[in-house]
């Protein structure tokens, strides 16, 4: 899916370029056949989902300039995996989302309701 829609059904907003985020470093969760990940979910980085995502073995917060990642802190916006994201929330540490700047495949593993109670831009 290279489209360019969110989960609101409207056309898919940046998420963020400092730093620049998305599995292309295009600013946009975009996805196409190489994201296996599904790196869709524009979430705000918290200190309690950096530790989650630190404890499930992948740490977020160090840089690693070999794949153009410059390691997050909490406040930066940054294209989560679908999965990762939905496990956070399982586990009480989602962090919040950009609905605007998420792509409608997350819509794939995450119905948009709980999207909504966890967003930081309410679509009502």
């Amino acid at each position: 899916m290279n489209d360019t829609i969110n989960v609101l059904g409207a056309a898919l907003q940046p998420c963020c370029t400092d730093p620049m985020t998305g599995f292309y470093r295009t600013g946009s969760c975009l996805t196409g056949p190489g994201d296996t990940g599904s790196h869709v979910v524009c979430a705000e980085m918290t200190d309690e989902f950096l530790a989650y995502s630190r404890s499930r073995g992948n740490d977020l917060s160090p840089p690693a300039p070999q794949f153009s990642f410059p390691g997050l802190v909490a406040g930066d916006q940054w294209c989560l995996c679908a999965v990762r994201w939905r496990e956070a929330l399982d586990a009480g540490v989602a962090p919040p989302v950009v609905l605007a700047s998420t792509h409608r495949k997350t819509l794939e593993f995450v119905p948009l309701e709980l999207l909504e109670r966890h967003a930081l831009d309410p679509s009502s």
